[in-house]
C-alpha cells in the first residue's frame, strides 16, 4: 500500500436514473427504473426511491413491476449517460493525468499527480469536497460518492460506506482497523456462492477471514481466488492507477448480487452489454472480429466462449447474436454470477452488411439500453414512428418532452426538460406529424476504451 491516502475513486450516484431524474422534472424523489421495459427486461439502474422497494440491477423487469408498481419504467438514453460521464471525466482528467475509468460512471483517480501541496489527510479531503461541487456543477446536478485511502481496493470500499452523495477518507494506518468489522461480501469477487463457503468454516467478517492461511482459502475458493482473499483481507493491495492506453480489446461485464438462472434474462443482459460493446466501437472508430462471451458460474468457475468472424464488424446486432449463441452452449442451470461480452481483434474499418439477412429478426428480439424506438409487442413493425418510454420528442406546437407511455397507437408526452418546472401530459396519434423523435446537438465527447466493472 502507499505511504499515503493518495488514490480516489468516484462514483456516480444511480447513474442512469439520476440522468432521468434531472432531466425529467416530475420524476425527481420518485422511484424509477431504467432498462428494458419489454417482457424480457432486464434493469440496468434503480434509483434510490425504488430501491426502497427492493428493486435492483439485473433484476426482470417483471419482477421490478410487481414490487415497485408505481416507479417511472423507462428505457435508456445512451447520448444522455455518456454526455454526462464525459463532463465528469473531462472534470477529473483536469485534476490528475492518471484517471482509470471503470465505466461511464466511476474511475479511480491518483492524487500523488494531481499537484496537491501535500497529501495530508486534511489536504485531500478538501480536495474531495471540493470535486464533489465540481461534479454537480458539470453535470447539472447529479451527486458522487469519494472515497480515498493508500489502494485502490480500500478507495473503493470507501466510496460505498456512505451513499449516496458521501465521502470517506480512509487515513493510512488505519486500513486494518476499518475493513476487519466489515462482513466479507465487501471484499471484490465475495459473492453469494463463496459467502456461503466461507459462512460454513465459520468465516463472516473480514477479521475471521484474515484468520485463514493461504493454503486453507485456496482449498476453500480455489487457487487464484484464494491468494486474492488472503492479500485483501489484509488490505493488501498495490494496484497502480493505469491511464487509458490503446485498446486492445472493447468489452463490458457485469456481476450479479444473486445468481443468474433464467436464460432468457441471461440473454436480455448479454444483448444491452452487445449494444454498449457496440456503441463504444463506434464512437471510437473501431471494429473487431472475435466476439467473446465471458461466464463465471456459482462455483467461481470461469468460462470463456469466442467465436471469429471473417470480417470486422461493429455492429451490435452481429455482437449479441453470436454471443447468445456461443451461451447456448454451455450448461448455466446452477447459476452465474458474472456475465460479460467484449469484442478483440480490432481494427478502424468495417465490413457493410455483415449476416444483414439476420439483423432484423435480431433486432426484433433486441433490449438493448439505448433509445432506439422498440418494436410493438406483437411483433408487427407499425408503419409510423414507434416510441419507447423515456425518450426525448419535440412537437411543433408544445415544445420538448418525453415519451410517458405508448401503445395502441397512441402516444403519451410529458412536456417538460430539465430546466422547465414539471410539465403538462398530453397525448397523440402514433403518427401525428408534429411530434418527432429529438436528440441533444453532437458535442466532443472521449470515450473509455477500458473494460467495464
Amino acid at each position: 500500500m502507499r505511504p499515503q491516502a493518495s488514490v480516489l475513486h468516484l462514483d456516480l450516484d444511480a447513474f442512469f436514473a439520476a440522468v432521468e431524474q434531472r432531466d425529467k422534472p416530475s420524476l425527481r424523489g420518485k422511484p424509477v427504473v431504467v432498462g428494458g421495459v419489454g417482457g424480457r427486461g432486464v434493469v440496468a439502474t434503480a434509483s434510490y426511491e425504488a430501491r426502497a422497494y427492493g428493486v435492483r440491477s439485473a433484476m426482470s423487469t417483471r419482477e421490478a413491476r410487481a414490487r415497485c408498481p408505481h416507479a417511472a419504467f423507462l428505457t435508456g438514453r445512451f447520448e444522455a449517460y455518456r454526455g454526462a460521464s464525459g463532463a465528469v471525466m473531462g472534470l477529473l482528467r483536469s485534476c490528475s493525468p492518471l484517471v482509470e475509468p471503470l465505466s461511464l460512471d466511476e474511475a479511480f483517480v491518483d492524487l500523488e499527480q494531481a499537484g496537491l501541496p501535500d497529501l495530508e489527510v486534511a489536504t485531500v479531503t478538501a480536495f474531495a469536497e471540493d470535486l464533489r461541487v465540481r461534479v454537480r456543477e458539470v453535470t447539472g446536478g447529479l451527486t458522487a460518492s469519494v472515497g480515498i485511502a493508500s489502494s485502490k481496493f480500500l478507495a473503493k470500499v470507501a466510496s460505498d460506506l456512505r451513499k449516496p452523495d458521501g465521502l470517506v477518507v480512509i487515513a493510512p494506518g488505519t486500513e486494518l482497523e476499518t475493513l476487519r468489522p466489515m462482513h466479507v461480501s465487501v471484499i471484490p469477487g465475495v459473492g453469494p456462492a463463496t459467502v456461503e463457503r466461507l459462512r460454513r468454516v465459520g468465516v463472516h467478517k473480514v477479521v475471521d477471514l484474515e484468520g485463514l492461511s493461504r493454503d486453507e482459502l485456496v482449498r476453500l475458493v480455489g487457487q487464484a481466488h484464494g491468494h486474492s482473499l488472503y492479500h485483501l483481507a489484509r488490505a493488501e493491495d498495490d494496484r497502480p492507477v493505469v491511464a487509458e492506453r490503446e485498446a486492445k480489446s472493447v468489452s463490458v461485464e457485469g456481476t450479479y448480487e444473486h445468481d443468474l438462472t433464467d436464460r432468457r434474462q441471461m440473454e436480455s443482459i448479454l444483448t444491452r452489454q452487445a449494444g454498449d460493446v457496440g456503441r463504444r466501437l463506434k464512437a471510437s472508430g473501431l471494429s473487431g472480429r472475435t466476439v467473446t462471451l465471458k461466464v463465471r458460474l456459482y462455483d467461481f468457475t470461469t468460462l470463456s466462449r469466442s467465436a471469429t468472424l471473417p470480417a470486422p464488424t461493429e455492429d451490435a446486432v452481429t455482437i449479441a447474436r453470436l454471443a447468445r449463441s456461443l451461451l447456448a452452449d454451455l450448461d448455466t442451470s446452477a447459476g452465474v454470477r458474472l456475465l460479460g461480452v467484449g469484442v478483440s481483434g480490432l481494427a478502424d474499418w468495417v465490413q457493410e452488411d455483415l449476416f444483414a439477412d439476420q439483423a432484423d429478426q435480431d433486432e426484433q428480439e433486441a433490449e438493448p439500453l439505448d433509445d432506439r424506438p422498440e418494436p410493438e409487442q406483437s411483433g408487427a413493425r407499425p408503419a409510423g414512428p414507434t416510441w419507447a418510454p423515456g425518450v426525448d420528442v419535440i412537437h411543433a406546437e408544445h415544445g420538448r418532452g418525453w415519451v410517458w407511455g405508448a401503445g395502441r397507437q397512441v402516444v403519451t408526452v410529458r412536456f417538460e426538460t430539465a430546466d422547465t418546472p414539471p410539465g403538462p401530459v398530453r397525448s397523440f396519434r402514433a403518427d401525428d406529424p408534429a411530434l418527432s423523435h429529438w436528440r441533444a446537438p453532437a458535442v466532443q465527447e472521449e470515450v473509455a476504451d477500458r473494460d467495464d466493472a
